[in-house]
């Protein structure tokens, strides 16, 4: 019996994700929306390109979310970007909404599924998608880490002309600019990532990655990335689907690991078959701790006031 994922939300995020599973042959695919034809539309030509792409499993475009029942993995990509002047907490409250109303759907449909988030804030909406399910910690958990950690290494390969290929990177903490990309676990086939470019130049990398999704939307003018995103949710899907034991940073429930409780952040986990099986607490220096700590506070600060609101 093949897998089944459900992809809530067909935007440009969305779509990428569902063409992604369905071209690799990973799982049936629904893509679910609240507008009506634009799924069905998509799903119609994600089947059209898989005549030619070596497709065999199924695309389903749908506004009726009951769809996403017996699915193994959830991916919420719903939701409104952040407009220029928009500040963090006024994102959250609009997309907490949203967020709130299909994941009610979800647990009532779908009860045994994982929850995937990808809506932004990333970490606030995964934390209140854990809250409003009542799933275990496990089973909800966020994109954010393995896409900064994506954009890390690739400007990382630019300013130092080694491959991405052979360039690991650890990126920490909430998926926004409180982010904490890790010197001690950057390295260049296991060699230290200072021993290739130095501090200064290392910082702006830093600061540039901080402000990658920024950058893209700069660039595009309307609109923001999907590419990258689209394929850190594919290998984190893939990872579950395929109970391969992957190790990526995840927003994950944290239950007292790095002096932190009770919120989703962006840490080291195990991915399988049973979503996020171990929370991995790995030794960091004095500063990157005390950040990866304000990165959680702001996630915390920002989710009690959404919750409150609701």
């Amino acid at each position: 019996m093949r897998k089944k994922v459900a992809v809530i939300g067909a935007g440009f995020v969305g779509t990428m994700v569902a063409q992604r599973i369905a071209e690799r042959n990973l799982a049936d695919v629904v893509l679910a929306d609240i507008v009506e034809g634009l799924p069905q539309g998509k799903a119609l030509d994600i089947r059209q390109a898989g005549t030619l792409e070596g497709m065999d499993v199924s695309v389903t475009g749908t506004n009726d979310f009951s769809l996403v029942k017996g699915s193994d993995v959830v991916v919420f990509t719903a939701g409104f970007p952040r407009t220029p002047g928009m500040t963090r907490e006024e994102l959250a409250l609009k997309n907490g909404g949203i967020v709130r109303s299909v994941v009610r759907d979800v647990a009532r449909y779908a009860p045994g599924t994982m929850i995937l988030m990808v809506t932004n804030p990333l970490d606030v909406m995964t934390h209140l998608a854990w809250k409003v399910s009542g799933f275990p910690p496990s089973r909800v958990f966020g994109m954010g880490g393995v896409l900064d950690s994506a954009r890390y290494r690739l400007f990382l390969s630019e300013a130092v002309g080694i491959s991405a290929r052979d360039i690991e990177a650890l990126v920490l903490g909430s998926h926004g600019d409180t982010m904490v990309p890790v010197d001690g676990y950057t390295t260049v086939k296991g060699v230290p990532i200072l021993n290739f470019i130095g501090r200064e130049k290392l910082d702006a990398v830093i600061e540039r990655t901080r402000n990658g999704g920024a950058e893209i939307v700069r660039l595009l003018r309307t609109g923001s990335a999907w590419h990258a995103p689209s394929a850190s949710v594919v290998a984190m899907v893939e990872a579950v689907l395929r109970d391969s034991g992957r190790m990526f940073p995840v927003s994950a429930y944290v239950e007292g690991q790095y002096g932190i409780r009770g919120i989703h952040i962006g840490v080291p986990v195990k991915l399988g078959a049973g979503g996020v099986e171990t929370v991995y607490e790995i030794p960091l220096a004095e500063g990157e701790l005390a950040a990866l700590r304000r990165s959680a506070d702001v996630v915390q600060k920002t989710f009690e006031g959404i919750w409150n609101e609701g």
